[in-house]
């Protein structure tokens, strides 16, 4: 048995990303999920580009504040203690947009975890 308690506070932020971003998966020794912690300010997006992911099926849950999730047909409001779930090869980019009151703080869960199958999107074409 196995048990471990992770303080997301105590996790450095990872560099380069548009908005904080905490990697919860290594310090809970987690090997077939990826959960992420972002807090974006207004105006910040969570991923690096609008993208979609050949195999990880991807799921946000709001912890506080509003998540827009743009995708090619419509841009979807998340509201707190709901989750949104995008399914592999689904394009999305997620964000806290420009005129929201406050930030938004959502806990990102993927599965599997795929650290390369990210592939970005191009809305224009």
């Amino acid at each position: 048995m196995g048990y471990r308690v992770v303080d997301a506070d105590a996790v450095d932020p990872e560099a380069d990303r548009p908005c904080e971003c905490r990697k919860l998966s290594e310090p809970g020794g987690l090997e077939h999920t990826a959960i992420n912690r972002f807090r974006a300010e207004p105006g910040e997006q969570l991923p690096l580009a609008y993208h979609y992911h050949e195999t990880q099926q991807e799921a946000f849950y709001v912890l506080s504040g509003t998540l827009a999730v743009e995708t090619p047909r419509e841009t979807y409001e998340v509201g707190a203690d709901d989750l949104f779930v995008v399914d592999p090869e689904s394009p999305q980019r997620a964000h806290n947009p420009d005129d929201a009151d406050g930030p938004v703080t959502v806990l990102a869960i993927g599965a599997p975890p795929a650290a390369d199958d990210a592939v970005a999107y191009d809305a224009d074409e």
